[in-house]
């Protein structure tokens, strides 16, 4: 009977994810998808977003998540190395880390906001930029990418690295010809999340990258990220709702492909390590 009841609390679960998974899925398409043509992907903004396309907006999107990937890339990856292959933590002060950086993931995104807002825009001088969005989405994608690839790097079977120890291999070459291309998996989904989150972020850029809608000649330059736009559409301005709606299909275009693309890679890797 008990039993019955899990199995049955569970397949209710799942229904009531799909049927609202599809619901807001369905509505972006449904009105995203009128009107929707090449000039309004590569058009300037008009009359504050209620005509006109998105061009800038994509390329400031895409400016701020190409910052927030390469700040994390180098700055995750070492982190996540070092706490897994070379740290001589004690136990206590390894745990103490991680809970450190479970706390940090967990943090609102309005307060990464607020401290990208006052740390790089006006300490560092760097004012309402495409940089100081980018830097302040690093910060929030950090704590998410180091986590999942220590967990991509844990998986790797330590014969892996007994057996390169055993042939003489250097610490450097065992981690980036061994241990690295085995946490691929790992690290593609701790990266995948963490743009995931940057792309559909909104409040830290507000105070950060800022609200311009015209083409961005530098990363010093302000730009309005495609989910801040999104936003502003829907909530402040009057007739912007049809724009929106096929801002927020391309968006989910967008999350679409980079999921599919990230997809491809970890089976290719997998097929690569089956050989």
């Amino acid at each position: 009977m008990n039993d019955k009841f899990v199995w049955t609390f569970i397949h209710l679960s799942v229904l009531v994810v799909i049927v609202l998974f599809l619901t807001i899925v369905g509505d972006i398409i449904v009105n995203g998808v009128v009107g929707l043509d090449w000039k309004f992907i590569v058009g300037e903004p008009e009359r504050s977003g209620r005509s006109g396309g998105i061009g800038p907006i994509i390329v400031s999107t895409l400016l701020i998540l190409a910052v927030c990937i390469s700040v994390t890339l180098v700055l995750g990856l070492g982190t996540a190395i070092f706490l897994t292959e070379i740290s001589t933590m004690s136990p206590l002060q390894a745990k103490f880390v991680e809970k450190c950086l479970d706390l940090l993931a967990g943090v609102p995104s309005i307060v990464f906001g607020l401290f990208g807002n006052v740390f790089f825009c006006k300490i560092l001088g760097l004012g309402f930029s495409i940089l100081s969005g980018g830097l302040t989405l690093a910060c929030m994608t950090l704590p998410l990418f180091v986590r999942t690839t220590q967990v991509g790097l844990k998986y790797v079977p330590n014969t892996y690295r007994t057996g390169a120890q055993a042939l003489g291999y250097s610490l450097k070459t065992t981690l980036w010809q061994i241990v690295l291309p085995s946490a691929v998996p790992g690290i593609i989904a701790g990266l995948v999340l963490g743009i995931g989150r940057a792309l559909a972020e909104t409040a830290a850029l507000i105070f950060t990258s800022g609200y311009v809608d015209r083409m961005p000649e530098s990363l010093m330059d302000s730009g309005r990220a495609l989910s801040v736009h999104i936003y502003d559409l829907s909530m402040n301005i009057s007739g912007g709702n049809q724009n929106a709606y096929k801002s927020a299909f391309v968006l989910i275009l967008a999350i679409l492909v980079i999921n599919s693309v990230s997809s491809a890679v970890v089976q290719r890797t997998f097929k690569r390590g089956g050989q």
